[in-house]
């Protein structure tokens, strides 16, 4: 007896997708052009069920951030978020292993940053930030005391740099800080 296939809910599946895919794209111009190497880093899948060729798998819960790399022989690591709805970024939206593994690398002398795209609407393209760890942290830390649990994007547009395209689709590297 077959299985029947759960359905799921599409739009929840690719959540963030549309940022992810332009990351993507923007890190081959990086690669190909040697200006830097960063990668996505894969979901874990833990293996269900194989049954001959066919293997039923789920993904584990996000335990790392999004992206890693190295640009000007400086280590980076950042995640990217995306908001569709409202103009609040929801610390929430970010896992304590996350925020944990950003603050060790962080201390230990890497770059490590978030990037928050705002889908606004009546725009036609997004608005992007570049949000640094002391930033986050700052914010984190205010939320742990029963502050505010999220950031607005008033506090973007206020402290954070814009990411704008150009020669690359997201050239978010230009606002991380690394001197040559």
């Amino acid at each position: 007896m077959r299985k029947q296939k759960q359905s799921y809910s599409r739009s929840h599946a690719n959540r963030g997708k549309v940022f992810e895919n332009l990351i993507d794209g923007t890190n081959n111009q990086y690669r190909n052009n040697n200006f830097a190497d960063v990668r996505k880093v894969p979901t874990p899948v833990r293996i269900v069920e194989a049954e001959g060729n066919n293997v039923e798998g789920k993904f584990g819960s996000a335990s790392w951030v999004d992206y890693s790399g190295v640009y000007k022989g400086q280590a980076i690591i950042f995640d990217a978020k995306e908001i569709r709805r409202g103009t609040n970024f929801p610390l929430k939206n970010l896992t304590k292993k996350q925020y944990e593994q950003l603050r060790s690398w962080h201390f230990n002398g890497g770059k490590s940053f978030l990037l928050i795209c705002f889908w606004l609407e009546g725009k036609n393209e997004p608005e992007i930030y570049l949000l640094k760890f002391e930033q986050l942290e700052t914010a984190w830390v205010a939320a742990e005391q029963g502050e505010s649990k999220s950031i607005s994007l008033r506090f973007f547009r206020d402290h954070c740099p814009r990411i704008r395209s150009g020669i690359y689709t997201v050239h978010y590297l230009e606002a991380v800080g690394v001197d040559s």
